[in-house]
This record gives C-alpha cells, sequence and structure tokens, in this order.
C-alpha cells in the first residue's frame, strides 16, 4: 500500500468511528506507523493536529445533524461525546459563531470542516538528501518557549520569539555567557508535543563546563538520526524551504525508509556560507520490526 492510501486508510477510520472514542493506536496502525510518528506526520501535512481535526469534523457532523433532524441539542452533544451541553455550545460557538440552538434558524451562517484526503504531488522537487547518524548523550542550553498549535500563527510565533531575543539583547549575551562567535548562528529544537502546543528552543551546544545561570537546558540521550539537508538558500527562503522539506520527510521518506520516528527532540541546525544558508533538520529515528 502507498504511503498516501495508509494515510487515506487512517482517515478512514477517523471518520468511521467519529461518534466515539478514536484509538489513536488504531489510527496510526492503519498508516503504519507509531501514535508519536502519526501526530507529528498529521500535523505537519494538514497543517493542524489530528485532535484538532476529529473536533473540528465533529463540529461540522453537529451542525448537519441540527440542520437536518430534529435531535435535541442535548442529544447532538451526547452523540459527539461532549460531557454536557454546555460544554458543546462553547465548543460549537467557537467554530461556528452561534449557539446551537440558533443553527436551525434561516439564514444562519455555520461553517463546514471538509474530511480530508492526501495525494502526493511531487512537483517536480529533487532529490532528498539526508544522512544517517548516531549520537552520545548531549546536552544544549538557550531559551525556551511554548508554540501553540495554530497553522495560521506557528511560524509567526517563533518568528517572533526570534525578534524579541534578538532586540532584547538576549541573543547577544547568550553568545558571550557560552563562548561563542556572535556571527556563528544559534540552532532550535523542537520537543514536548501535545496535541496543543510543543516546545520550541533557540539554542546551542551547553560549555563544557556545563550550561550557565539562567539558561534553560535539555539533555538529550544517546539517539539514531535522519539529517536531512535544505539546498543553499537565502535567509528570507528558509522558513518556506523547511517547511518543504518537512512535508517531503514524512510524504516521501519515512514511507520507505524503513525507519519510523522515534521519540525525542527534532533539532534544526543553521550553517551560513558568506550570504547563503543550508538547514540541517535532525530527527530522532528507530528501526521498524
Amino acid at each position: 500500500m502507498k504511503s498516501m492510501d495508509r494515510i487515506n486508510s487512517a482517515i478512514d477510520y477517523v471518520e468511521a468511528h467519529i461518534t466515539e472514542e478514536i484509538d489513536l493506536q488504531q489510527v496510526a496502525q492503519r498508516a503504519c506507523c507509531s501514535v508519536y510518528h502519526f501526530q507529528r506526520m498529521f500535523s505537519y501535512i494538514a497543517d493542524i493536529s489530528i485532535s484538532e481535526y476529529i473536533r473540528r469534523r465533529r463540529l461540522t457532523l453537529a451542525a448537519f445533524d441540527l440542520l437536518n433532524s430534529g435531535e435535541k441539542v442535548i442529544d447532538v452533544a451526547a452523540k459527539y461525546l461532549y460531557q454536557s451541553p454546555e460544554a458543546f455550545s462553547r465548543a460549537f460557538k467557537s467554530m461556528h459563531g452561534v449557539n446551537p440552538t440558533h443553527a436551525r434558524n434561516s439564514g444562519t451562517q455555520l461553517k463546514a470542516f471538509p474530511r480530508l484526503s492526501f495525494h502526493l504531488s511531487l512537483d517536480g522537487d529533487s532529490e532528498i538528501s539526508y544522512q544517517i547518524k548516531q549520537s552520545q548523550a548531549f546536552e544544549v542550553c538557550g531559551m525556551k518557549t511554548d508554540i501553540i498549535w495554530d497553522p495560521d500563527r506557528n511560524n509567526t510565533q517563533i518568528t517572533q520569539f526570534w525578534d524579541d531575543n534578538i532586540n532584547s539583547g538576549v541573543i547577544a549575551q547568550f553568545h558571550r555567557d557560552i563562548g561563542l562567535d556572535f556571527n556563528t548562528p544559534l540552532n532550535a529544537a523542537l520537543f514536548n508535543y501535545t496535541p496543543s502546543k510543543f516546545s520550541y528552543m533557540i539554542c546551542y551546544d551547553s560549555p563544557a563546563g556545563g550550561a550557565p545561570s539562567g539558561y534553560y537546558t535539555l539533555p538529550v540521550p544517546p539517539l539514531t538520526w535522519a539529517v536531512f539537508f535544505t539546498p543553499k538558500h537565502p535567509g528570507p527562503e528558509t522558513t518556506r524551504i523547511v517547511r518543504r522539506l518537512r512535508e517531503r520527510i514524512y510524504l516521501e521518506w519515512f514511507p520507505t525508509s524503513g525507519y519510523t520516528q522515534d521519540v525525542g527532540p527534532e533539532f534544526e541546525i543553521f550553517k551560513r556560507a558568506n550570504d547563503l544558508f543550508v538547514v540541517e533538520v535532525w530527527i530522532p529515528i528507530a528501526r521498524i520490526d
């Protein structure tokens, strides 16, 4: 079964069980990967977490039920697994802009989040450059924040975090505190993924004597990594190019690699040559049994 077929099979399972408690282990099994890997893959290719997809689909179908049947709000709420009519009303209004009791009113505008279906389009992309590497345990230190999962704001939040630390002088001070030349680019760590948020860290390897006080430290255990390389590009193109590389990693590389994503932080290593950048995307991996 091709990679897109496996992902679509997972979506089929979600849709068939949308009024039940959905077992993500069963969803991931249909995509032939671990739950952790499926959650990461889905978020990158759909621009939305799997839990948010399920929430929006349930509220979409709930609106159809209210429009096309005589079901009571309390029964529709229970059908889509809300613990109370009040909780359902809050979620419904958050998505549709109106209370469920008003959904049947003539002229009421409602929103529909469509069922997803994935199709692979290579669009003339070149080969994916990568290496498999092993590392011993190490530690990075730096500045950390939490990024709220929002497909429209993820990159904006990250850019703002960099800008805030640059403009406040924190990054310049960090270079001095760890004895790093100011022209050396810092890196990024992405970790602690949950359905609603993840941690993002501007970081560098901790000095031999340990991280200076006041900075967040992230210990990394021994891991095997798949390291992917972007082509050389101008700095302003970095966000778009890294985003596209990550999509291709999950859609094209993982399904045929014999590996699945392991639990652990991911890194984006920024390297500069004159006015051009190359980004290395480090993802922890494990062999598929």
